[in-house]
């Protein structure tokens, strides 16, 4: 929000300067974003007078002109303008001043061989205006010398403050000079919105046209028609105005809505009453109606878009830009004003959908003053019979304002309560009123009614807001917190702490972290189970991030797909964060995931890398598992996963028949083309949550169970069916004897024409960890007969001699 402290103080009586009405709005939770003054810019550039012009020797329409700048030493400057002359009075710009209008640094040059020291500029090499058809003319009496900006009072400073979308009453000048005024910056003036005399009936009716009319996109619609008018530029003190806070001046009628809407926050609109047929109507588009904005475009409607229309078609989108075909031009003698209330959702849904962005929208949809409808016409009338003529017809009105009555009571220690600053009653009371309350009840407890500007007050709590807001938030103490305890306690929990400790494990293996969005397109939400449409997004950043994401692993393909178009083949990429299987909490879990793809490794001639496979990918999501503390001797492993991982080369890693923790595997071909990620690649997923916590809370290491004895270690191939997997004779293996056998592996897997068709020989190695005392050759070979057994009955295989 942009304004000059001239206009702040139209309606701000203030000695104040603009730095310090710049703290003060920081201060009032209106930031400053910058703090600037016109006149810098155009400091270099004095009144000067023309001693002579003469014509160039070698150019017809160049002369040579003797400009006195007030220094006591005339310069020579080379001049093209038309209106050039001897006597005049301009301004002068010396070398080595920058004109903004043209971006170019003056220096001292020759021009058709006669030296020129500077220029002589026009409106538009000021960015003053648009006129460009000669240098700027001043009056006979104008001070020679002085600077230019201070003499015309440009020296006039911007205050740009970035606004909350809370805010709306800080979008207009006066709202931000009623919470300076508040702050005790200065003393607001009142709003001069008497009403206008009606010199005839609008011979423009106005009519709401929607079927329910308690959700009336439209509640209040207020016209007027003003002819005789004339429609020349605005005057100058408007049009330096609505340039210094980035507007273009168009035109007397245009500019003064313009002037409204800053100024007020109250956004209006001027149709030319001689191009509008027969009735104004407030309604709802009908569908495959179009319009040609005033932007120059044409844009379709819907059923769901508010119109201002007539008996012709539509004139206007509703609160976010008119028409073209009803636009005021300089031919224009009569308008037809326009001052409404639009639905704030109604009108961002509109400006979404058409791809608008308005001034007038921008505040509709936060919610303007429904109350402010009539006196922000009448304020424009004002102005449009002051700078423009004619004679106003009586006011046109349709439907009633929608205000609804608020009031919330405030405990009058609430604020020190609630924001640990003790202010005085009549202080908290005194602020409430300079804001717009209107304030009744004891010195107990008050009950305050909000003002219609303020749509963001919603009880006790906002009210405590307010008054600490004014009061000042820099009165609040710095208190430190009291120390409970010397030394620091457990700040995580073991749940919140698994995460690190699994994102650790993946980096100690060569993976790279991600963070991806948590949406993506709904064609990939699909690919991976998602697609419900209870995680589509009702207002996402983008239309391709339309869905919540469920699974990590679309993100992190896409992402591997860049890199490999990028040239990097071989990438290990994981992620921690949520997923999401609907909209209840118990639906959102936290997953780890990682992919591979490419090589196993560099190219060496000690040992050639491989492509990565679904046992890397299983030998990832097992290491999460392990730093995330599940039990990994119980865990089963199943081969089969997720619809998106290739049938016959992917398994789940169970905890029960029911309980999944992790699935790993190769991402299907279908799933990759549809993504357009060239293959093969293997990626994991783990559900932490699915993890269960230990039954101890304890974060540290448990003690180190090393054994000083020897271990023993002992083989057996066993012959078993080609399809009995090895996981099978492990477990048997190790659930022989839980506490001799440390570790089983398995270290050879044969098949040929000597263990029979059908048949495959598994060679493990055991561990066996003595823990109190040495073992003797008869206890080994007992666990080894039990091992033996333990396997034979596991999976109707023998030991092969």
């Amino acid at each position: 929000m942009k304004f000059t402290l001239s206009w702040l103080k139209d309606h701000l009586e203030t000695d104040a300067s603009a730095e310090e009405i710049a703290e003060a709005l920081t201060h009032l939770g209106l930031e400053l974003e910058s703090l600037s003054n016109p006149a810098d810019t155009l400091r270099p550039f004095v009144i000067a007078r023309v001693i002579e012009a003469r014509q160039h020797p070698n150019a017809d329409r160049l002369r040579v002109c003797l400009v006195d700048p007030g220094s006591g030493s005339p310069v020579q400057v080379v001049c093209g303008a038309p209106n050039a002359r001897t006597g005049m009075t301009g301004v002068f710009a010396p070398p080595g001043s920058w004109v903004p209008g043209t971006g170019i640094e003056l220096k001292v040059g020759t021009i058709r061989g006669v030296e020129s020291n500077g220029m002589l500029v026009s409106e538009r090499e000021l960015q003053l205006s648009d006129e460009h058809e000669g240098i700027i003319d001043l009056p006979a009496d104008a001070p020679v010398g002085q600077p230019y900006a201070r003499w015309m009072g440009l020296d006039d400073p911007v205050i740009d403050v970035a606004v909350t979308p809370n805010r709306p009453d800080a979008l207009g000048v006066y709202g931000i000079a009623r919470d300076l005024a508040a702050k005790g910056i200065g003393r607001l003036k009142p709003v001069e919105a008497m009403p206008v005399a009606g010199a005839f009936p609008s011979p423009i009716p106005v009519d709401l046209r929607f079927e329910d009319p308690a959700s009336t996109p439209c509640p209040l619609f207020v016209g007027r028609t003003i002819r005789g008018v004339r429609n020349g530029p605005s005057p100058a003190w408007m049009q330096r105005r609505l340039r210094a806070i980035g507007l273009r001046p168009i035109s007397a009628l245009v500019d003064i809505t313009n002037y409204v809407t800053h100024g007020y926050g109250r956004p209006l609109h001027v149709f030319d009453a001689d191009k509008v047929t027969g009735t104004i109507h407030a309604r709802l588009a009908r569908d495959g109606e179009t319009i040609a904005a005033l932007d120059g475009r044409v844009y379709a409607l819907d059923g769901t878009m508010t119109v201002i229309a007539d008996d012709h078609g539509p004139e206007s989108i509703a609160g976010i830009m008119g028409g073209e075909r009803t636009g005021c031009t300089e031919a224009t003698t009569s308008v037809f004003l326009e001052s409404a209330y639009f639905d704030p959702i109604r009108t961002a849904t509109t400006g979404r959908k058409l791809g608008i962005n308005s001034d007038a929208r921008y505040r509709f949809e936060r919610g303007v003053d429904p109350a402010f409808v009539k006196p922000g016409a009448e304020i424009a009338t004002r102005l449009i019979l002051d700078l423009c003529g004619g004679e106003a017809s009586d006011l046109a009105v349709a439907g009633a304002p929608p205000i609804r009555s608020r009031s919330y009571p405030l405990r009058m220690d609430r604020v020190r309560t609630l924001a640990g600053i003790d202010i005085p009653v009549e202080d908290q009371i005194g602020i409430l009123e300079a804001l717009g309350f209107t304030v009744a009840g004891t010195d107990a407890e008050i009950v305050a009614e909000v003002p219609t500007w303020r749509p963001d007050i919603d009880g006790e709590a906002d009210l405590v807001e307010e008054i600490v807001r004014i009061y000042g938030l820099n009165a609040i103490e710095n208190v430190p917190l009291p120390r409970l305890e010397a030394v620091t306690g457990r700040r995580i929990t073991v749940a919140q702490r698994r995460r690190f400790l699994a994102a650790r494990a993946l980096a100690a293996r060569g993976f790279n972290e991600a963070v991806t969005w948590s949406f993506l397109p709904r064609t990939q939400a699909e690919l991976f189970g998602g697609g419900q449409p209870s995680l589509v997004l009702a207002n996402p950043i983008s239309t391709e991030l339309s869905d919540m994401r469920p699974s990590l692993l679309p993100n992190l393909v896409a992402a591997a797909g860049r890199n490999f178009a990028r040239g990097f083949a071989d990438v290990m990429l994981f992620e921690a964060g949520q997923v999401y299987g609907g909209d209840r909490p118990e639906d959102e879990h936290l997953n780890v995931t990682g992919v591979r793809r490419g090589m196993s490794g560099p190219r060496h001639w000690s040992a050639p890398p491989r492509p990565v496979d679904v046992f890397d990918a299983k030998a990832d999501a097992l290491a999460v598992l392990a730093a995330a503390g599940a039990p990994i001797d119980r865990l089963q492993v199943v081969a089969e996963g997720p619809s998106w991982y290739h049938p016959g080369r992917a398994g789940s890693f169970m905890l029960g028949p029911k309980n999944r923790l992790a699935s790993f595997g190769e991402l299907h071909p279908r799933v990759l083309d549809a993504m357009d990620v060239p293959g093969p690649l293997v990626g994991f997923e783990v559900d932490l949550d699915a993890v269960p916590l230990p039954k101890s809370a304890r974060t540290t290491r448990p003690a180190l169970a090393a054994s000083d004895l020897q271990a023993v270690r002992r083989d057996f191939a066993f012959l078993v069916d080609a399809d009995v997997a090895a996981e099978r004779l492990v477990r048997a293996a190790r659930g022989a004897d839980k506490a001799l056998v440390q570790n089983v592996n398995v270290f050879d897997v044969f098949t040929g024409p000597s263990v029979g068709e059908g048949r495959k020989s598994i060679a493990l190695e055991v561990v066996l960890q003595p823990r109190e005392r040495t073992l003797t050759d008869e206890e080994i070979d007992k666990v080894a007969r039990s091992i033996v057994t333990a396997v034979e009955k596991a999976t109707g295989g023998q030991l092969r001699t």
